[in-house]
């Protein structure tokens, strides 16, 4: 049985939770390999809306067993919320299993996390505050807080000690902030820990364990692919590696042990925060866009940017991912447009250039080029092969996937669970 990694293959919330949701009732384990509570996935399950942030998607199943591994960076009070939440409504979430390796979020980090993005002024990156990026700072810088040191006092104390003596005095001397304390930071920490004791494994040897076992097992990355740390728009990325790559650092699980890599777009595009965006509408068709898509963050509610789909952006994510299969979700949103444009390259500087370029400078002051399909005015939410489509709607996922780098295997025509068209069966291969 395969392992697969699903990966966002835009600039984030092109719908990575239905998709995993798709598969996971035929599934073992769902692994969230990096990032934090800084992003999240909306998962409809009949009339009920899950709005998840740190918790992998496959937790709304019964009988997968969800799993949060070393690559992420816990905000341990996030996760507690989250788990409470689910609980109270009748979701099961004992099965949850925490990497003891798994970084954790303090308090100092998120203070730092806003303080240091208002002192960068108009050269603001637009993180979510939640701590993330210093976390993983921390993690490179080897001052990190390991879940595993919760359970150690002592090994927790000394670190809490060495990471505050340097960011008081940023804090204080800098940001003309208050020093943290020390024993504020320990009792936090400590008081999650007999909680927390329970769900903490060595995440990466239940994994490989799975596997020779022929089970089935899913990595679902946060965040996506033009927000990697090392392939994304960089500096305005996320502060981990979101492309398929990460799964196997992130996770403990070897490359040659993952079998397919679903990438995930919208059947237009998105992004939120800073950074360049060739496709970004600023007019009506923008607002149409966003408003039928509903798109604003499902973690900090702030209106997404708005724009027509990438193909370049998609043979990009294809390449640096090795996407075996696209799962294009949302096509019932631009139901109801006489045409619908799709960037096929851009203009730099006078000059066609058909892929992402590699300088920021030219991206930035990339000019797409777009080619105009026809729409079409039928709903499609009730859609369920791809015959059901209107001829439009089946032109236009042809030519996206001719010119996107791999197949599009299934394609999401409205919120709810049921509402996807499977042309390929991703398990079956």
């Amino acid at each position: 049985m395969p392992a697969f990694v699903i990966i966002g293959a835009q600039w984030g919330d092109e719908g990575k939770g239905k998709a995993t949701d798709l598969l996971s009732s035929r599934i073992d384990y769902v692994v969230k390999f990096n990032g934090g509570n800084n992003a999240g996935h909306t998962v409809v399950v009949g009339d009920e809306k899950y709005a998840l942030h740190l918790l992998p998607s496959g937790i709304l199943t019964d009988g997968v067993i969800p799993v949060i591994a070393n690559g992420v960076v816990i905000d341990i009070e996030v996760l507690f919320e989250e788990l409470e939440a689910l609980s109270a409504r009748g979701v099961d979430v004992s099965r949850l299993l925490v990497s003891a390796n798994a970084h954790v979020i303090t308090q100092y980090h998120r203070t730092l996390d806003k303080v240091t993005e208002r002192f960068l002024g108009k050269r603001q990156i637009g993180t979510t505050g939640r701590g993330i990026g210093p976390a993983y700072a921390d993690k490179i810088n080897r001052v990190g807080i390991r879940i595993q040191d919760l359970f150690d006092e002592n090994i927790l104390r000394q670190k809490v000690e060495g990471a505050l003596h340097q960011k008081n005095h940023l804090l204080v001397k800098i940001y003309n902030r208050r020093a943290i304390a020390v024993d504020e930071i320990v009792n936090d920490l400590l008081s999650y820990a007999e909680r927390l004791r329970p769900m903490v494994a060595d995440t990466g040897l239940v994994l490989n364990r799975a596997l020779d076992e022929g089970k089935t097992v899913v990595f679902e990355g946060g965040q996506a692919t033009m927000l990697d740390v090392d392939h994304g728009t960089y500096p305005f990325v996320t502060s981990s590696n979101s492309t398929s790559g990460g799964a196997a650092t992130g996770s403990g699980v070897a490359p040659n042990r993952l079998d397919r890599v679903i990438g995930i777009v919208k059947a237009y595009t998105t992004r939120v925060g800073a950074g360049p965006f060739p496709t970004e509408l600023h007019d009506a068709s923008g607002e149409f866009l966003r408003t039928k898509g509903f798109e604003f963050g499902t973690t900090t509610g702030r209106p997404r940017r708005t724009g027509w789909y990438d193909a370049p952006i998609a043979r990009y994510s294809a390449r640096v991912n090795g996407v075996t299969d696209f799962v294009m979700t949302k096509l019932d949103v631009l139901t109801g447009l006489e045409t619908i444009p799709v960037c096929v390259a851009y203009d730099v500087d006078g000059e066609r250039v058909d892929e992402v370029p590699v300088s920021q400078s030219d991206f930035h002051h990339a000019v797409p080029i777009y080619e105009e399909f026809p729409g079409w005015s039928e709903d499609i939410t009730g859609a369920r092969t791809f015959e059901d489509l209107p001829k439009n709607a089946q032109n236009y996922v042809l030519a996206l996937e001719a010119m996107s780098g791999s197949r599009i295997s299934a394609i999401g025509v409205g919120p709810d669970r049921e509402a996807i068209v499977v042309r390929h069966d991703l398990l079956a291969g």
